[in-house]
């Protein structure tokens, strides 16, 4: 027992020396990260000093103008705005042209498309962008969480049991340290460190442990008084280091597989007391193999380095140098206006001078004989401060890859529709490679949610799920309905079209007639979906009347195989029902389930032959008054 104390003692020291050392190894980054938020945040009188610590430096002279005048703030919003354009629709592909491959598929892309509405993937990937934006680069933990999900049952001590369900987190470029920084990839790392400040309280709910409190240091936000012009102070936001007293840190170790340990490990350290060391725990890596739960995006990825570069370490030169001329020219405006004073030594009373100045009506007494004193002339503001502003804001919009057309209107007022779409084309192409690391990522997500889903969802589990013909369906799942993970886009690159060219497109198609049927006709399925690519939405939601034969027929035949007996109904369509059960009765997965039950196929023929039956009726009814 003792020895194996020891042991957990050494491992914890390892793994907490590894961490340090991995801490030191990447601080340049996370001070270039934090300066990044700062200048976002308008704290940008702060630089890195020659040990690479931010330092906030003061204004030389009381006179001197230190106003901030952030133009990355609203860039980096700009681009923000364009990229949350980038949501991709997502279908699975089937292994083959087998039904049961096809309807596998398809339960697939069911269940993506739900997963992506219930957990709203939309926000998920929003605050993952603003972290790669600003650091440039985020990460999307995706793990299993036994405590979601729908309730199964109550054990003997009164606690829940639920069927689990896959959450997706953000992870800020902070808490990740891999083994190298020259690593491209999160494949390529050997192992990978997520280490985070939990309360006390949460530790001992996840692992069942009580840690000592450790004065552990966060990210966090606060005021500083540092900018301001002639006479007046200001604050500004800034990013720094919080302590926190009742907190812990938690080390989780990533190792890949090895020789040694061909499912990989896992080794999680909680304060100073080991809670885990055993195989990585999720199976989310292609052919059945485990893998690091984690998922990069990059603003703009870098040959040869782990982390990306964020458009802000670009713009902080041409930002500082915009302060800098702003500000020289609020103080050249403030001595043209103030005035300066030149005064002959004793002839006046200086010190009131200094505090009263030269207000209107001042009685102003000097000595007899000397020189008044007089106001020294100067010039007007000279231009090449307004054409160093203008140069400044142009190469920062440049460098960040996006402009604002809707502000330089005055200067497209004169050129032809088709010029301005290929420049806003033009503007939109800048920001591909981002958008392209969005949809990267977005894939990603959803191959290892599918993987998650068919290692743990062993019981059924029930999605509501909206149809493309507006009606609401419930269907259930487990993890044998999830064949394939092959996860690819149903659409190209958002940023490729803007709405206004898919919403004209759209009507191009339409009045092309190519979305009508034979008959000229338009579904309810292809209106419905019509409604929803333009922005609208689902107006209607009657449901069409064959859609909703078609999966009752469905239906039927999944309560046969939970041994339920079937009933034909006089207001079947009964034609479609003869043509759903027959598919059903000749594919492979009832096949092979009626080796077991082959009472099974003799229901389902019975069935068969009882609508025929009363088609044949129908069809006879309706001959009779037809003569």
């Amino acid at each position: 027992m003792k020895k194996q104390q020891v042991e957990k003692e050494n491992i914890v020291r390892a793994i907490i020396k590894e961490y340090q050392d991995r801490q030191k190894q990447r601080r340049n980054f996370e001070k270039t990260w934090m300066l990044n938020i700062n200048y976002y945040l308008g704290n940008q009188y702060c630089s890195l000093d020659h040990n690479g610590n931010i330092e906030d430096f003061q204004r030389q002279y009381f006179w001197q103008e230190r106003e901030v005048f952030n133009h990355i703030a609203p860039l980096v919003d700009l681009r923000l705005t364009k990229l949350s354009r980038v949501r991709p629709s997502m279908t699975v592909n089937p292994f083959s042209d087998n039904d049961k491959d096809i309807y596998q598929a398809k339960v697939s892309k069911n269940i993506l498309k739900a997963f992506c509405n219930a957990k709203n993937l939309s926000a998920i990937l929003a605050e993952g962008t603003r972290w790669s934006e600003l650091t440039g680069t985020a990460f999307y933990k995706v793990t299993w969480n036994p405590e979601l999900g729908d309730l199964i049952a109550v054990d003997q001590k009164g606690k829940e049991v639920r069927s689990g369900e896959v959450e997706v987190s953000v992870i800020s470029p902070f808490e990740i340290f891999p083994d190298n920084n020259h690593y491209a990839n999160i494949q390529d790392c050997k192992s990978i460190i997520h280490a985070k400040a939990y309360h006390i309280d949460e530790i001992k709910r996840l692992y069942h442990v009580e840690v000592e409190k450790d004065n552990v240091s966060i990210l966090g936000m606060d005021t500083i008084a540092n900018i301001g012009g002639l006479g007046y102070n200001a604050c500004s936001i800034q990013t720094t280091s919080i302590a926190q007293n009742d907190h812990a840190l938690v080390i989780e170790k990533y190792e890949a597989p090895t020789s040694q340990f061909p499912d990989g490990r896992l080794t999680i350290v909680a304060g100073k007391t080991l809670v885990y060391q055993g195989p990585l725990p999720y199976i989310n890596q292609e052919n059945q193999l485990r893998g690091y739960p984690f998922i990069k995006q990059c603003s703009y990825a870098i040959p040869g380095c782990f982390w990306g570069v964020s458009m802000i370490e670009r713009c902080i030169p041409l930002q500082r140098a915009y302060n800098t001329i702003k500000n020289r020219k609020h103080e050249y405006i403030n001595r043209l206006t103030m005035g300066v004073l030149t005064v002959e030594d004793g002839s006046v009373d200086t010190e009131n001078l200094e505090e009263e100045g030269m207000s209107p009506g001042k009685v102003l007494v000097y000595r007899q004989g000397a020189t008044p004193p007089k106001m020294l002339t100067g010039d007007s503001v000279p231009a090449d401060f307004k054409e160093e502003e203008e140069k400044l804001l142009n190469e920062m919009i440049t460098v960040s890859g996006v402009s604002d057309l809707s502000n330089q209107a005055s200067q497209y007022a004169n050129i032809s529709g088709v010029t301005l779409q290929l420049l806003i084309e033009q503007d939109e192409s800048k920001l591909i490679n981002s958008a392209e690391e969005i949809r990267n990522a977005t894939k990603e997500i959803a191959k290892q949610v599918l993987r998650l889903y068919k290692q743990f969802a062993d019981c059924m589990h029930s999605t509501r799920l909206l149809e493309e013909n507006g009606a609401i369906e419930m269907f259930y799942w487990n993890s044998s309905d999830i064949g394939s993970d092959d996860v690819v886009f149903e659409t190209q690159n958002e940023m490729n079209e803007t709405v206004a060219q898919k919403r004209s497109m759209i009507f191009e198609i339409y009045n092309a007639g190519l979305l009508h049927d034979e008959n000229g006709k338009l579904s309810n399925t292809v209106r419905y979906k019509i409604l929803d690519q333009l922005g609208f939405g689902v107006w209607d939601m009657s449901q069409d009347v064959t859609m909703v034969h078609s999966k009752r027929a469905d239906k039927e035949n999944y309560e046969l195989l939970e041994g339920k007996d079937l009933e034909v109904k006089e207001v079947d369509d009964h034609e479609i029902h003869i043509t759903k059960h027959t598919v059903f009765l000749l594919g492979d997965e009832f096949e092979k389930r009626c080796q077991k039950h082959p009472e099974w196929e003799e229901k389902l023929l019975k069935h068969i032959a009882e609508h025929k039956t009363k088609l044949k009726e129908q069809k006879l009814a309706e001959q009779e008054v037809k003569n």
